[in-house]
């Protein structure tokens, strides 16, 4: 995806908004296609199935007569059925007392209340299946890891030689015999400084002693979008020879130094390739949830680190690959419902949502560093869209869904003007909602 900036007179402003038109475009088309097909499949008609809101752009009308347009306004999408005033599926008096028997029966609202149930649910439901796809497809093409020590990938390293091979199976680190792959990491990381580790290997019937560098260098796997290593210029695969004029060994040099700089700034000398380059960075103080649900406020820079050798992989099955983005999928949920509790509870800053900008801003920094990670992107997105469609407000799904339990339990739909109130308060709600995000948006623009 870095073609997008590399395209004549696309970069800054333009490149994320072709990388947010992007990812919103094939998220909200998932999402609203969900809602489209279910209801065909349940006899529902649909008049029009509109991607963006606003002025048409462009447009056409299928042979079932629903009209498929492109709209100006790329911030989401609707299905307008039979019978709905618009795409929020309210009803249309007129236009429902208009409609013939039988005409009645293909509206939305002249469905069963579990054809409607089923319509609307799709939706979020259709954001995790694309999300799930993508992890598994992700996993399908990348491999997994497996925790057998046995080498596989070896990253290369700027003046460094590895005698390590891919296949090679580790049997003991500094004299410690392993089980794990993952203690090679573990008994380096409690190392007293970064040294290169003595090795007992089994290469094919041998067995062998070697000397393996360091294997978690300053070496950057991952920059965060929005983040001060975004700022400053670093790209993954860049080797951080110094910070601050201290020479590292190990990406704990990095951390360490980073978080005693107090967010003074600090320059940096990075290897890229054939070339050495010196770049400045202003370590920020930043509010992060960590997996295991707490929340840690800290000085860094938003850099991921890479390891020099990593364990073999193997091919999942389909099954295991589906498995697998069920997974991640849970896990962005997990972590998004932990994300909002901290901020209801005010021990993470609601400065931390994200609104349109925003997610514009992170789609274009993505883009940048290739198709990999706006893939990851879209699944998060999708997976957080599901998610926050089903919260039990009016207007979202999760607010259809629940007037459909109490229609389903009571036998009637609930009064007119009770309806009319709480599509009103939660409208209102989430426009609100929006527009906090939005100006949590521009502050972070402004500051940066």
């Amino acid at each position: 995806m870095e073609l997008i900036a590399n395209l004549p007179f696309v970069g800054g402003f333009l490149s994320s908004a072709i990388a947010f038109v992007i990812v919103l475009g094939v998220v909200v088309f998932v999402h609203e296609y969900g809602h489209y097909i279910v209801g065909r499949w349940c006899g529902i008609k649909a008049d029009t199935f509109s991607l963006g809101f606003g002025p048409r752009l462009l447009g056409w009308v299928d042979r079932r007569g629903t009209k498929w347009q492109v709209a100006a306004l790329p911030l989401g999408g609707f299905v307008k059925f039979v019978g709905d005033a618009d795409g929020s599926s309210r009803a249309d008096p007129g236009a429902l007392d208009h409609l013939s028997p039988q005409d009645y029966a293909h509206s939305f609202h002249g469905a069963a209340v579990w054809k409607r149930s089923l319509t609307v649910a799709a939706g979020p439901v259709a954001n995790f299946i694309l999300s799930i796809v993508l992890f598994g497809g992700l996993a399908l093409w990348q491999g997994v890891g497996t925790d057998d020590p046995v080498i596989g990938e070896i990253a290369s390293l700027p003046g460094e030689q590895v005698e390590l091979r891919p296949g090679d199976r580790v049997l003991s680190v500094n004299g410690t015999p392993i089980e794990r792959f993952g203690q090679i990491y573990e008994l380096a990381d409690e190392m007293e400084s970064a040294a290169p580790l003595s090795l007992e290997i089994q290469r094919g019937t041998d067995r062998l002693n070697v000397s393996a560098p360091y294997p978690l260098p300053p070496l950057v796997s991952g920059v965060e979008p929005l983040s001060a290593a975004a700022a400053a210029g670093l790209e993954p695969g860049d080797y951080i020879r110094s910070a601050g004029g201290q020479r590292l060994q190990s990406f704990g040099d990095l951390r360490d130094t980073v978080m005693n700089s107090g967010g003074a700034p600090l320059a940096l000398e990075v290897v890229r390739g054939e070339r050495t380059i010196a770049l400045e960075i202003t370590p920020r103080e930043t509010e992060r949830l960590n997996p295991d649900g707490s929340v840690e406020t800290r000085v860094m820079i938003g850099v991921g680190g890479e390891a020099l050798y990593y364990p073999q992989s193997y091919t999942p099955t389909p099954w295991g690959a589906v498995a697998i983005g069920a997974e991640r999928t849970v896990d962005v949920v997990v972590q998004s419902l932990t994300g909002i509790k901290h901020i209801i509870l005010g021990n993470l800053g609601a400065d931390n949502l994200q609104g349109p900008l925003g997610i514009a801003q992170v789609s274009g920094a993505s883009a940048e560093q290739g198709a990999l990670s706006l893939i990851i992107l879209i699944a998060v997105i999708s997976t957080a869209i599901g998610m926050l469609n089903l919260f039990p407000i009016p207007v979202l799904d999760g607010g259809h869904l629940l007037m459909f339990g109490y229609e389903a339990l009571a036998g009637k739909p609930p009064a007119e003007a009770v309806m009319r109130i709480a599509m009103t308060v939660g409208l209102s709600l989430v426009l609100l909602l929006m527009l906090f995000a939005t100006y949590n948006d521009l502050m972070r623009l402004f500051t940066s």
